[in-house]
């Protein structure tokens, strides 16, 4: 696998805002604007929730592929540079006793 892939689909995708390419999904979704990006999150996060009810674990990869692709989109779209979003999750992953603030979270959703 590699380890690269986001950062590689978000710069296809900024190319493809740039230089739209006819026939291009990614194209065609700037074209439309953040209405029609921000529909296509809420779609994908329901199909993910429901994939992950069920059975399958290939559709719930996929569906979860689906997302992170309209997710970087968005990114792209707002500005949000896809290393920024990386650098922040690295942050995270070092911090330790967080467990007790994430209840707390919870308690209030």
């Amino acid at each position: 696998m590699n380890d690269n892939v986001l950062s590689e689909l978000y710069s296809v995708i900024l190319s493809r805002k740039e230089s739209p390419q006819e026939g291009s999904y990614t194209c065609y979704l700037f074209e439309k604007g953040l209405d029609k990006i921000l529909k296509k999150i809420g779609e994908e996060s329901a199909e993910t929730i429901i994939a992950a009810k069920n059975e399958r674990k290939e559709d719930l990869v996929c569906e979860i592929a689906d997302l992170i692709f309209h997710i970087e989109v968005m990114c792209a779209e707002k500005g949000v540079d896809i290393k920024d979003v990386l650098c922040e999750l690295e942050r995270r992953s070092h911090k330790i006793g967080n467990l007790k603030k994430m209840r707390d979270t919870d308690k209030n959703t």
